[in-house]
């Protein structure tokens, strides 16, 4: 009667495998879109005034300091508002790349110094402050040449570019100064004179990274503009500039039905892995096709240790074997240690200790006729000891 093989085949264990294989692949892509959004954000908040990174503006604000110039950082309109002490000695730099302010508000924010640098602004921030400005486009990598008659430019003699924004003037009533043309009528920095102040339009905001501030006359260029009066504000609007009617996070503007769905997710997910998960039970003793004896074991083994030279190897396992029995003559716990097994040794066939202890651990043999040798020393240390204690 044949026997039937208890040990599952490849192809069930592959099948059987296919559902974590899946929760590891899931879990992986996951990890990888978490490292990859935290890897973009690695550079910090562009043209922060705190910035280190080289997208941020960190040095340009540490030499305007040293210069005297008293710089503040604010975050809102109101504390933008609160910092403008004295209008007309104080410029404003408003970089909103978010989009969190109004048009109303983007107006206040303009109108609260005497000098305003408007960086990147897009189109609809155009329309808002600047109706007689309109948005050309990125400009094509390289050098920019003074081409006016404003100090700032005229010091810097030239500006480098690397994708930033061109403007062109729209409408011919507007009192409008347009510098570092790149051709077509496209400029990267337009000063705008009003009666709230004078409003500069400014495209080329690389040249104020930390990245770029060294190239060309871009340090000139930015310490003239921006730390022309004795305070600047550096503005990066956020969150709180929000109206307070929108919503508070991202869950009041997802629908209803969202949080329900993924918690029938989350529990359709618990509940294939209990389905589908792997089962330890109690051990289940396999039957074996054929039966290997235990001589054929110790042969292959004392192959295995000849081919590769392993003599040491080979005499601990003897070694082994002979401390247990040792241990056993001698009436000594399966916890007693191997110098206990020495002394207790020692104590029944009357020899010395070092001799013991250099035959059960410290010998080395260097070729296969002294492992020979102590083999043979294992078996008539074992006579003498169970001839000793023998009553």
């Amino acid at each position: 009667m044949s026997q039937s093989v208890l040990t599952p085949t490849a192809g069930r264990v592959a099948k059987r495998s296919l559902f974590w294989v899946g929760v590891v692949v899931f879990l992986a892509v996951i990890v990888l879109i978490v490292l990859g959004t935290a890897g973009s954000q690695a550079g910090g908040t562009y043209l922060d005034a705190e910035n280190p990174a080289p997208q941020g503006t960190r040095a340009l604000v540490e030499v305007l300091r040293q210069q005297g110039v008293e710089v503040t950082t604010t975050s809102s309109l109101a504390e933008t508002r609160d910092a403008v002490t004295d209008r007309d000695d104080t410029t404003v730099f408003v970089y909103d790349a978010a989009g969190y302010l109004t048009a109303g508000q983007l107006e206040i924010a303009t109108g609260l110094a005497a000098t305003t640098v408007l960086a990147d602004p897009t189109f609809a921030e155009l329309q808002a402050v600047a109706p007689g400005v309109a948005h050309a486009g990125p400009v094509d990598d390289g050098t920019l040449t003074a081409d006016c008659d404003l100090t700032a430019v005229q010091k810097a003699g030239s500006v480098s570019t690397h994708g930033d924004s061109g403007y062109r003037v729209v409408d011919d009533g507007t009192d409008a100064t347009a510098c570092l043309g790149s051709g077509d009528d496209v400029y990267s920095l337009i000063s705008l004179d009003g009666s709230s102040g004078r409003l500069v339009v400014l495209g080329v905001t690389t040249a104020l990274t930390n990245e770029r501030i060294i190239e060309e006359g871009n340090a000139a260029l930015a310490l003239n503009l921006l730390g022309e009066h004795h305070h600047l504000v550096w503005y990066l609007p956020s969150v709180a500039d929000l109206p307070q009617d929108a919503p508070a996070d991202l869950g009041s503007l997802t629908p209803g039905w969202v949080t329900p769905a993924l918690v029938l997710l989350v529990l359709t997910f618990i509940a294939g892995a209990v389905w589908r998960g792997r089962r330890l039970g109690p051990l289940v003793v396999e039957n074996l096709p054929v039966t290997v004896r235990a001589s054929e074991t110790m042969l292959g083994r004392a192959r295995l240790y000849q081919r590769s030279a392993a003599r040491l190897r080979a005499l601990d396992a003897l070694r082994i074997g002979s401390v247990q029995r040792l241990a056993s003559l001698c009436g000594l716990p399966r916890t007693a240690s191997v110098d206990d097994v020495v002394a207790s040794v020692a104590s029944a066939t009357g020899d010395q200790v070092g001799g013991i202890r250099r035959l059960l651990v410290d010998a080395v043999p260097g070729s296969d006729a002294e492992l020979v040798v102590l083999s043979d020393e294992l078996l008539e240390l074992e006579r003498d000891v169970a001839r000793a204690v023998r009553p």
